[in-house]
């Protein structure tokens, strides 16, 4: 709901927020991979890899985004605390495998 909210935010801003939306999309397609890495092929490095370009990603978005709305930027705060938290588990699980 946050995310949807911030991007609406920002999509609301039309022409200033093209970029930033681009950046989002991009992260949005970068996340859904993860699962299937994961879960599916159980390919812990690459999962890593994904969600450690998630990261960036998710870091590029909220720049992009504060841009645009501050408030879009901080609305995209958890997804971000989330996502590292998956990448430190992941990371474990890797080392401990």
């Amino acid at each position: 709901m946050l995310m949807g909210t911030a991007a609406y935010l920002v999509w609301s801003q039309r022409e200033s927020g093209k970029t930033a939306l681009r950046i989002y999309w991009a992260q949005l397609a970068v996340n859904a991979v993860w699962t299937p890495l994961f879960f599916g092929l159980h390919s812990l490095v690459l999962a890593l890899a994904d969600i450690v370009l998630l990261l960036a990603l998710i870091i590029a978005t909220m720049i992009a985004f504060a841009r645009v709305s501050r408030t879009a930027a901080v609305l995209l705060l958890p997804y971000f605390a989330w996502v590292s938290f998956a990448a430190y588990l992941n990371y474990t699980i890797w080392m401990l495998n």
